[in-house]
């Protein structure tokens, strides 16, 4: 689904027209710990222009992303929590996909640097043709991990019984044309681009400025917070996030089970979205135990938060939503 913004209007900003990018994640799997009948273990797919960043692929991944018609070719990088089984077991398959397709570009990974041996047997958990130039990027402290057209993506650690972090990912902010001033101007065709470049031109004898015809255009924001208790780090990765995807391991009824092992619940979650502003929630990450209770997360996240909510399910796809 394009990421339609402030259309009409170009995105000034790496000379990207945003009206014709896709900017959307495709849930792969929904289930905490162990599968269930009905749903896969993690598995989560941010399609974000050119990027294709899967965070936490769990068992049977590889198999989901053919469901959801999402080619592994388009993974440009592996974003790891941490090394629990359900957040990274798909990544042997993932990876020999790739490199059965022919994937000839660099693969950029992610992942707790204390987990460095885990990721090691999972990249190599088998015999195969490797053809795939993973280079791995373990992240060791609280910051940024990896820059691109794409934006900012930064790691903070999170509280859970293993070493866990969190990802955020930032677009910088730009500016675009409006096309009213452009109109007011006389300024129209390839006159646009000259500007564009230029940073100024003449137009009936009048010099017009970028800053006459643009106005400033947000950056969006990416966060994904997985297995973790309520923490400071949980609120600087959601603060003002566009779309935050987050664990809810729990209902509130298990809050204290859910502290003790270092989960949120549904209403924990929510709390954080409506506290830090967040405009799409995505919840995930349920417990088997809860076999058939998605108007149970709704109604306990809805008691809190009142944007735009979503309640995971597998091969979903949920397009991060239009510009501010």
């Amino acid at each position: 689904m394009p990421c339609e913004g402030d259309r009409p209007g170009t995105d000034l900003h790496a000379g990207v027209d945003r009206g014709t990018v896709t900017r959307e994640l495709v849930v792969l799997g929904t289930s905490s710990q162990a599968p269930t009948r009905y749903r896969n273990h993690n598995g989560y797919l941010l399609q974000w222009d050119g990027e294709g960043m899967l965070f936490d692929p769990g068992e049977g991944t590889q198999r989901q992303m053919l469901f959801a018609g999402a080619s592994a070719t388009s993974v440009t990088r592996l974003c790891l929590t941490h090394f629990h089984g359900d957040h990274c077991l798909g990544v042997p398959g993932v990876i020999q996909r790739m490199s059965l397709d022919g994937v000839t570009r660099p693969v950029y990974a992610h992942f707790p640097a204390a987990g460095g041996e885990y990721f090691a047997r999972l990249r190599h958990a088998s015999v195969f043709y490797d053809r795939v130039d993973v280079r791995e990027q373990p992240v060791e402290f609280d910051g940024t991990v990896a820059t691109g057209d794409f934006g900012v993506l930064t790691a903070l650690r999170l509280e859970h019984q293993i070493e866990t972090f969190g990802y955020r990912l930032v677009e910088p902010d730009g500016t675009r044309f409006v096309p009213e001033l452009l109109s007011r101007f006389g300024i129209s065709g390839p006159a646009v681009g000259d500007l564009q470049r230029a940073g100024s031109i003449s137009v009936g004898g009048r010099v017009v400025e970028l800053s006459d015809v643009t106005a400033s255009r947000p950056g969006q924001r990416f966060a994904f917070v997985m297995d973790t208790r309520l923490c400071d780090a949980v609120y600087a990765l959601a603060d003002r996030a566009d779309m935050l995807v987050i664990e809810a391991t729990f209902l509130e009824q298990e809050v204290e089970l859910a502290r003790r092992y270092g989960h949120l619940t549904a209403r924990q979650a929510a709390r954080v979205a409506a506290e830090c502003g967040v405009r799409t929630l995505v919840l995930t990450h349920f417990s088997q135990r809860y076999q058939d209770a998605a108007q149970r997360y709704r109604d306990e996240a809805a008691d809190v938060f009142d944007g735009d909510l979503v309640i995971a399910r597998d091969l979903m796809r949920v397009p991060v939503p239009k510009r501010r």
